[in-house]
């Protein structure tokens, strides 16, 4: 608890987390000596998990977080409000969450997800004296056993492409997914300022990290024939008004339903397509992180792990011999002559 006292005038209890805008108002209140501190809420209220929650989105930490992340945490701490019915936050402990994860073990990824909210939240409340403890210490993600949303192939993209012809919107998007990579918080902010001829470069928004592609003619070509924003390639309305993160999303699932594509997460999967091509024709992780945004190589271990080992053996073999001809030249007679005697 924070008090704030003007010279020897009566000591007023500030609300909240000193990085809220509560706080920061009452604060200024009290500073200008003005008696008419709004009222803090019922102590009751202020131990609740819709307070806690609220308190915490007020701060830098959830601030720090992405506009996707933030939307995504913001539908999973509605479930937990109303599924806890607005319990106390200090009843909240490891058996709690522990709970919590069994009761999502039929869905890994959500649990998980439900996981890192939980874990964000309480590692802020803790640091700020709001709890003594943080119940989510020591509980582990779950291992899921399958590889995560379905991402697309390359019929799907040959199906939607056949689609929507070259100068519609549509088309335009899903070119720009896959020969970008990037992730839908970032398409929405990907304009001309990020090209120089054909090369493309921007700093992406989660991970903050440099990301430098090459764009083929085919793509500046449908860029060129078809109608974009000032400094968005993908715009809505009249305006050309820039998509934010979520409304690309929901506008292209229904271009992908009505291209007969039926994937979760379509956006994502048309990252991850970029992604297992590139692994199949040889790229290495390091590379998959430069183009692709990632910062931990695990990341890209999933796509060259999956890889074509096949084409990759046969590719790899294939250097061997470059490096060696390369080293120690050898005439075509000398390899005629070797066919002769092994015939």
């Amino acid at each position: 608890m924070f008090y704030f006292r003007l010279f020897k005038g009566p000591r007023i209890r500030l609300p909240g987390d000193p990085d809220s805008i509560e706080f920061k108002e009452a604060y200024k209140l009290a500073l200008s000596g003005r008696p008419s501190i709004a009222p803090s809420k019922p102590e009751t209220h202020t131990q609740s998990i819709r307070w806690l929650i609220e308190r915490y989105k007020e701060s830098r930490a959830w601030g720090k977080l992405t506009e996707s992340t933030r939307g995504d945490r913001d539908g999973i701490f509605t479930k937990v409000i109303e599924q806890s019915k607005n319990v106390q936050f200090q009843f909240i402990d490891r058996a709690a969450i522990n709970q919590a994860m069994d009761d999502r073990q039929e869905t890994p990824f959500a649990a998980n997800n439900f996981l890192k909210a939980m874990r964000g939240l309480f590692e802020w409340a803790k640091d700020n004296n709001h709890v003594k403890e943080d119940p989510t210490i020591g509980i582990k993600f779950n291992r899921a056993d399958t590889e995560g949303f379905k991402p697309w192939t390359i019929e799907d993209y040959a199906k939607f492409i056949g689609h929507y012809p070259i100068g519609t919107k549509p088309r335009l998007a899903i070119e720009l997914l896959i020969h970008s990579g990037l992730r839908r918080s970032d398409i929405v902010l990907a304009g001309r300022q990020h090209l120089r001829g054909n090369v493309f470069a921007m700093q992406t928004k989660k991970t903050k990290a440099w990301i430098t592609v090459e764009f083929p003619q085919s793509l500046l070509a449908i860029i060129h024939a078809t109608e974009t924003g000032d400094f968005h390639f993908l715009s809505w309305g009249k305006a050309r008004n820039p998509y934010k993160a979520k409304g690309f999303q929901s506008w292209f699932r229904k271009q992908c339903d009505e291209a007969g594509i039926d994937k979760e997460l379509s956006a994502h999967g048309v990252r991850k397509l970029a992604a297992t091509l590139s692994a199949d024709g040889g790229a290495q992780a390091w590379e998959l992180m430069a183009q692709f945004g990632w910062t931990n190589v695990k990341q890209a271990e999933i796509y060259t792990k999956g890889a074509d080992r096949k084409a990759l053996g046969i590719r790899s073999s294939r250097r061997i011999v470059d490096q060696i001809e390369n080293a120690i030249p050898r005439t075509d007679n000398q390899v005629r002559e070797l066919d002769e005697k092994a015939k």
